[in-house]
């Protein structure tokens, strides 16, 4: 039959529960279950059939079962509850966290910039886990009631969906996203015009369109090249996250980086802090110095420091080559034109990321970049900090590594995304109902020890029960799109077995977070997963970038281990790895296994999610885990120590799992009392829930952001910019003056006694040194000195000791003193040396490079 023509009816809302179309229009609903408890209780099928996304589910809902929904009594009551909890939450701005601490904020939101947001797996904008770390410090912004703004791209493909074939290869399966089923809608100006921005790129104009995305309090902010006005391969640089050439990386980044600014600019933001989360948005800074070049007339140096006052950077990335780097080529090909806008010489712009590699290769590399454009930068952990001050520390020549000014603050989760809603209603049983709010006060976690032993057992077996038939209906989908027989089929009933000591190891397939370790010695393992009294299953999830071959040989592996006889339901591996997926394991399993080699993992959050449910950690001395293990509440792998024999590594930790496995673990799980359950596992399931749940949330994390770094660069870019940049040209006058003159500085040291042989512990020691400063002043330096213990050569600690001036000995020569106690025996090193010393400087060591020691 012809039509005449064609029309697409969609449900209509009745106004009796209109609501809930706003609450599918902010990601609120993603980290409060009772919100999903209302459209689920609408259509249960459809809700799960739509990956539990509210936008697209209302589309497809039947009017019926709208209807009845709005005239169903307990449907209206949970309605209720759910919109004043919504309206409450959004109109309390002034009664938040930041208000309550920073009453007397004015001006200046926080811009958070990160490549990749992992909000539900219903928004595919994610590949793992900084994507949903991003996603979880939006969420905890909004609950803190932070200022802040977040910028990103917005993928017409996202990241790929994973499907495992027959032989167990991974498939990279990218779809063509309508982002009409996205919470996402245009951006528009005051004017009610929808917002565009466009970047100057190889000699055309590239056009981006802005969208926005509510994420409670926070806006989040995406750009889409996707647009008629681009040309073809423009369109593309909004495809994929991380996919194509570097070249499309090197858009991909100008356009967040340079493109993220300018539209901030056109939303009507002026922030003083600007966050990069990982280095692909450092462009940002070229793009800010650009700014004040062109409209406020400052001079290159002065706008570097007028931008790195307020810049905050944080990286992710423990080795040298998970960091962005582009050859020097490539940058002038899309930097040619972009340095004369800045007033500086080429190689002035190039210095700003030159990385030099051993073989003589010069690079630009994005972190330095960051790190030189950022007056704060910090890791991720403790450990993290550590091995990032040594991985950068050339970018500050003339330090120790233990002097490096990257800070650290560990990564938390978002509690109310990642603590299962059974779990949640658990402990506001036995906790109180307001225990979320409390989550700092060390009180409320002695109650932990309260719970009775069979309740938070029985809470726990019944999430386990949860994730095995999550499991089962997950790879009879998988085989059955392989074509398996019906006998094959009803195997996967056998698949999973709750009362089993549970193992989950889920994460990213990169090799060195070893996934096969624990099949080092295939029959030792053999005989741990077939004992028929103390069974044991592993259960494995990840995905592998599509170029990481290694990485994909890894999940074949695994795949066919799962399929021989003697591992045959004992080993599980399951396709396609997201959020939704994340939330049954961490919450279901009994061990959380992660075994990377140390120390190339920067945090980890998927153990502080598992530990926070009740799963044990068992894990490497690595990232967070260095912090939250305390010997009661999981199991370390290996010892606290780096290794350069990575065999070694992988035979000692691999040696620890079995026999951890074999003499404590097991035998602890299956040690069931007269009430059928472990009392010493609870008691570690308990320690678990408390020390987890209690530091490693983002709640903590992003008070930590801005105590630590949002707040002193918000005040240090408030002063460098008012007065038309007064103190920021006058800064960088002082350090063109300390530059002009610091190879002509001269120290001449003078001890008090000989300082070689042995020395008796509380020992007074005194130093003198006359130091020529020709025209810089005692004043615009701090000479010290340096008292560095030793350990096998190597400096573990370092005091530094301020000498004080004296008297001026003869014109620009000057003469300084200090008298200092050794405190305890060991081996030390001793050296004086000349620093700059501003009081605008926020630390010590801002200056990189301006470090003066005698010749």
């Amino acid at each position: 039959m012809d039509f005449i023509s064609k029309i697409t009816v969609v449900p209509k809302i009745p106004e009796k529960i209109y609501g809930i179309k706003e609450l599918s229009e902010n990601m609120w609903w993603t980290w409060n279950y009772k919100a999903q408890q209302l459209f689920e209780n609408i259509d249960k099928e459809l809700w799960h059939s739509t990956q539990r996304n509210p936008i697209t589910f209302l589309k497809r809902v039947e009017q019926k079962k709208l209807n009845n929904a709005a005239e169903d009594l307990k449907f209206n009551e949970l309605y209720q509850e759910v919109m004043k909890e919504f309206s409450d939450y959004m109109n309390e701005s002034s009664n938040t966290w930041f208000r309550k601490t920073h009453s007397t904020f004015k001006e200046g939101e926080i811009a958070y910039f990160c490549m990749e947001y992992g909000l539900h797996e219903s928004f595919p904008m994610y590949s793992g886990g900084l994507g949903v770390l991003a996603g979880d410090h939006l969420k905890s912004a909004s609950d803190l009631g932070i200022p802040l703004i977040a910028i990103g791209l917005l993928y017409q493909k996202g990241y790929f969906i994973q499907k495992l074939n027959s032989e167990g290869w991974q498939e990279s399966i990218y779809l063509d996203y309508d982002f009409s089923d996205f919470p996402i809608t245009p951006a528009k100006d005051n004017s009610g015009d929808e917002i565009y921005v466009d970047i100057d790129l190889l000699g055309k104009k590239l056009f981006a369109k802005v969208w926005q995305v509510k994420v409670g309090r926070v806006n989040l902010y995406l750009l889409d090249t996707n647009l008629m006005q681009n040309e073809p391969e423009d369109r593309e640089i909004t495809s994929t996250l991380y996919g194509g050439d570097i070249e499309m990386r090197i858009k991909q980044e100008i356009l967040i980086g340079i493109g993220g600014v300018k539209a901030v600019r056109k939303l009507g933001y002026n922030p003083s802090v600007w966050h990069m989360n990982e280095g692909h948005a450092a462009f940002l800074g070229l793009e800010r110095i650009r700014e004040l070049v062109q409209e406020h007339g400052l001079t290159f140096e002065e706008a570097i420091e007028a931008v790195r006052a307020g810049n905050v950077f944080t990286t992710h990335t423990p080795v040298p080559a998970g960091n962005d780097v582009f050859s020097i080529s490539l940058i002038d090909k899309y930097f040619g034109d972009f340095w004369p806008k800045l007033g500086a010489a080429r190689q002035d712009f190039l210095n700003l990321g030159l990385e030099k590699r051993q073989s003589s290769e010069e690079l630009f590399s994005m972190t330095i970049l960051a790190l030189k454009l950022s007056g704060r930068s910090n890791g991720v952990s403790k450990l993290h900090g550590e091995v990032s001050r040594k991985l950068w520390n050339h970018v500050w020549p003339g330090i120790e590594s233990l002097e490096v000014p990257i800070n650290y603050v560990t990564n938390g989760v978002h509690i109310n995304t990642w603590l299962n809603p059974k779990l949640q209603e658990f402990l506001k049983e036995y906790l109180g109902t307001d225990w979320m709010s409390k989550i700092d006060d060390p009180e409320l976690w002695e109650k932990i020890d309260n719970i009775p032993d069979t309740e938070l057992w029985k809470t726990h077996q019944q999430l386990k029960k949860e994730l095995i038939e999550y499991i089962r209906n997950s790879i009879k989908a998988q085989r059955m799109r392989h074509g398996e027989t019906v006998e094959q089929l009803e195997e996967v009933n056998q698949i999973g077995d709750e009362k089993a000591l549970t193992i989950g190891f889920a994460r990213r397939f990169a090799t060195y977070k070893r996934a096969d370790l624990i099949f080092s010695d295939e029959e030792r393992l053999k005989k741990i997963l077939n004992d028929p009294d103390k069974p044991v299953q592993l259960i494995f999830a990840g995905k592998a970038h599509p170029a990481d071959k290694p990485g994909q040989e890894l999940i074949k592996k695994l795949y066919e281990y799962s399929r021989k006889p003697e591992f045959q339901n004992k080993v599980i591996i399951l396709e396609n790895y997201d959020m939704d997926m994340a939330r049954h394991l961490v919450s279901g399993v009994d061990i959380w296994l992660n075994n990377p080699r140390r120390p190339r993992e920067a945090s980890g959050t998927s153990g502080e999610k598992a530990g926070m449910n009740g799963a044990i950690n068992f894990s490497v001395l690595d990232g967070w885990w260095v912090e939250g293990y305390n010997g009661k509440n999981g199991w370390a792998i290996g010892d606290n120590r780096d290794y350069e024999d990575l065999k070694l590594q992988d035979k000692i930790d691999s040696v620890s799992i079995y026999n951890q496995l074999e003499k404590q673990i097991v035998p602890m799980y299956y040690e069931k009392e007269e009430d059928n359950i472990s009392k010493e596992w609870i008691s570690r399931m308990k320690e678990s829930i408390k020390s987890v749940t209690s530091f490693f949330n983002t709640s903590r994390m992003l008070k930590e952001y801005t105590q630590k770094l949002y707040m002193p660069a918000l005040e240090q870019y408030i002063r460098f910019s008012n007065n038309d940049f007064k103190l920021a040209k006058e800064f960088a006058g002082w350090v063109k003056l300390l530059k002009e003159n610091w190879d002509s500085i001269k120290i001449h040291v003078k001890l008090d006694q000989d300082l070689t042989g042995v020395k008796n512990a509380e020992e007074e020691v005194g130093v003198k040194a006359e130091i020529y400063l020709p025209g810089i002043g005692p004043d615009s330096i701090l000479p010290e000195v340096v008292f560095a213990k030793l350990k096998d050569g190597k400096i573990v600690n370092i005091r530094r000791y301020d000498m004080k001036l004296i008297k001026e000995v003869q014109k620009d020569t000057y003469q300084y003193s200090v008298k200092f106690k050794i405190e305890d025996r060991g081996e030390y090193g001793i050296n004086v040396r000349v620093t700059p010393n501003n009081p605008l400087m926020p630390h010590k060591n801002y200056l990189m490079g301006l470090v003066k020691y005698p010749q």
